[in-house]
């Protein structure tokens, strides 16, 4: 039987006894059905993560006491996932590929062709915080507000973007792995895609590459899992 993992915002050492929020109480009792005693791990990115035993739960309360540390924090690359608002389905399944897939931020934009006109960022947020228990990451990726497309790129910081192009002539993202460094971004646009102006105005910022990910078009929740599944081993194998 897998050991619960538990995201703690607060300071994490050894000895400290820290409450559960409803959600977490809920998941660990009615979901995961555990009782006081339950072993469980706790975790954060600044302190790593921690053994720790349930010590109390009751309804929509818990708290679990720390004990030693078992990992220690470690930096990860900063890897941006852009993703225009899709659908509610599609929308959390992408957050949770994207964090599995090691992304820092995990930014809704709006596009002239979006089915969606905003996103829900506490569900998402939830979503990106269990996806992170569950691949045993140590840290949860920050969930932006939906924000228009050119909002977004304007406020840039110049770091690389590479950005899905599948209807317009680009090389393949292979092309630009080599040497790729964090912190760098990837975009994906709607279900319809980007339209001229959109791809445009990408093309003139000069931090942004125009990449194709192969001969077949492919939906946009894949798309994302497919650019930053090569651009997560690009960094990680370049350090």
């Amino acid at each position: 039987m897998s050991i619960p993992r538990i995201h703690a915002e607060g300071p994490l050492s050894e000895g400290v006894e820290i409450a559960l929020t409803p959600a977490q109480a809920h998941h660990i009792g009615h979901v995961m059905r555990r009782a006081p005693g339950a072993e469980l791990r706790a975790f954060n990115a600044t302190e790593g993560e921690f053994a720790a035993e349930l010590t109390a739960l009751r309804k929509d309360r818990g708290a679990m006491r720390l004990g030693a540390r078992l990992r220690a924090p470690s930096p990860e690359p900063e890897l941006r996932a852009l993703v225009a608002a899709l659908k509610r389905e599609a929308m959390d399944w992408a957050v949770e590929k994207a964090t599995e897939l090691g992304a820092t931020l995990i930014q809704p934009v709006l596009t002239r062709r979006c089915v969606a006109d905003r996103s829900n960022t506490q569900r998402l947020a939830g979503i990106a915080r269990a996806a992170a228990e569950q691949c045993e990451r140590l840290s949860v990726p920050v969930v932006g507000e939906s924000r228009p497309l050119h909002a977004v790129l304007d406020a840039w910081d110049g770091a690389p973007l590479l950005v899905a192009a599948e209807r317009r002539d680009a090389p393949p993202i292979h092309t630009f792995l080599n040497g790729l460094r964090a912190p760098c971004g990837f975009l994906v646009g709607p279900e319809g895609g980007f339209d001229r102006a959109e791809l445009d105005d990408l093309a003139r910022r000069p931090f942004v590459t125009l990449a194709t990910l192969g001969p077949r078009i492919l939906r946009a929740e894949t798309a994302l899992v497919a650019g930053l599944g090569a651009i997560s081993f690009a960094l990680d194998v370049q350090g």
